[in-house]
This record gives structure tokens, C-alpha cells and sequence, in this order.
């Protein structure tokens, strides 16, 4: 059965799981504190004073990647936009764990009623939308939490609680399609994968030394020259 991080690692880059499944991959510290923003959007919009590094039991303002202001303006907006918010605020479930038919892992939330898995990344969100290893991700989780409880689960959350962003992912035929692609890939996985052509995604990855890709920008090459 495949992990969900697997399958997310994969949809990223399939060098990148290579190397991951070889080391560590304990989750940082900083991640917990994320993830128990995600679950205090409701406070801070009653108490948005007491975002505070320093008062106890206030959230941490260093850990916002945009300013105070601008982060609770973000989730107001969530609020009206979003009809699951408060079930956000207050899931069934927390780093739940879901095995479905193929694939299994954490689900950072499990909402109630029409069950819907809520999936938090303490990263940065794209424009619009999710990040296609995000998608592939909610993918998983909704398959396995329809496994589980034997119903139709047909989107899923993605959040990023560092910006204020909640984004909804519908299980589109393009989605299922990614989704099938990874597993296919990580099933296939028994040889190190080619590296990738000098992307941006190499420039953040860990293993790039490791991987001996080049991640010097053209400018930084020529001046090098």
C-alpha cells in the first residue's frame, strides 16, 4: 500500500522520493506549530489582538509568512466564502489515519458530516488553486476516507494556514488522472529515476547536492564563466 507522502513526494519530483525514502523524513518541528494554527482561524478572528509572539496561548505572528493584517483579513474572507469553516475550526477528527484501497496516511483533518479531508502544508499557495503534488495529495486522502467510511467523497482541503489560505479540490478527471500517473510512477519505482532538467523545483530540494543538478540560475552561470 502506498503512502500518501510517497505519492505527494512523487508528483514533485520522483528523484526526490529516492532520495527521501534514504533518510529522515521526520517532519520538522515548525510543522506542528502549523498545523495547530490551522485549527485556531476562529480565535484569532475573535481575539485578532491576540496574535502575539510573545503572550501565552496567542498565536505566534512569527509564524505567519504575511503580515497580521493582511493574514486576518485572508481568513475572513475564508469565513464568508468557505460553508465548511467552522467545522474547520472544530473537526470530527485530527491527524486522522485513513487506509484505503491502495494508499494510506494522515489526514491533518477529517470533517464532519458529508465526510471531507482536510490537508495542511505549511507552505506557500500558487495563485490560484493548489500545487499539483497538493492535488494528488487530496486525491489520495478523499480515496482512502471514501474506502473507509464506503460513500462517495468527491473534494477534499487543501490549507496553508501560514498565508490565511483555504482552497477547495475537486476530484476533477484531470486530478484522477494525475493521481493515477503518481501511483504508477511510485509502483515503478525499483531503479533511481533520471534527474530533471535545472528547474526551480531543484532549487528547494534538499537532496540537490545529493543529485548533482545544477540549480545556478543563467545569470549566475555566466558571471561564473
Amino acid at each position: 500500500m502506498l503512502a500518501f507522502s510517497d505519492l505527494r513526494t512523487a508528483a514533485y519530483c520522483p528523484r526526490q522520493l529516492w532520495y527521501a525514502r534514504q533518510a529522515d523524513r521526520s517532519p520538522p518541528d515548525s510543522v506542528a506549530a502549523v498545523r495547530d494554527l490551522a485549527t485556531r482561524y476562529d480565535d484569532a478572528l475573535a481575539n485578532p489582538d491576540g496574535v502575539d509572539a510573545d503572550a501565552a496561548g496567542s498565536l505566534d505572528s512569527d509564524l505567519l509568512a504575511v503580515p497580521v493584517a493582511a493574514w486576518l483579513e485572508r481568513v475572513r474572507g475564508v469565513r464568508e466564502r468557505e460553508p465548511r469553516f467552522v467545522d474547520l475550526c472544530d473537526p470530527a477528527g485530527v491527524d486522522v489515519f485513513l487506509s484505503g484501497r491502495e494508499c494510506h496516511g494522515v489526514a491533518s483533518k477529517v470533517l464532519p458530516g458529508p465526510p471531507i479531508p482536510s490537508l495542511v502544508s505549511p507552505g506557500r499557495p500558487p495563485e490560484q488553486g493548489v500545487w499539483e503534488p497538493h492535488a494528488v495529495w487530496a486525491v489520495a486522502a478523499a480515496k482512502a476516507l471514501a474506502w473507509e467510511r464506503e460513500r462517495r467523497v468527491d473534494e477534499a482541503i487543501v490549507e496553508y494556514p501560514r498565508y490565511g489560505v483555504v482552497r477547495r479540490v475537486r476530484l476533477t478527471t484531470r486530478k484522477k488522472a494525475a493521481y493515477r500517473r503518481t501511483v504508477r510512477t511510485v509502483r515503478e519505482l525499483d531503479t533511481i529515476p533520471s534527474r530533471l532538467e535545472d528547474t526551480s523545483k531543484c532549487e528547494s530540494c534538499r537532496f540537490a547536492e545529493e543529485c548533482g543538478v545544477n540549480t545556478g540560475t543563467l545569470r549566475s552561470r555566466l558571471a561564473s564563466d
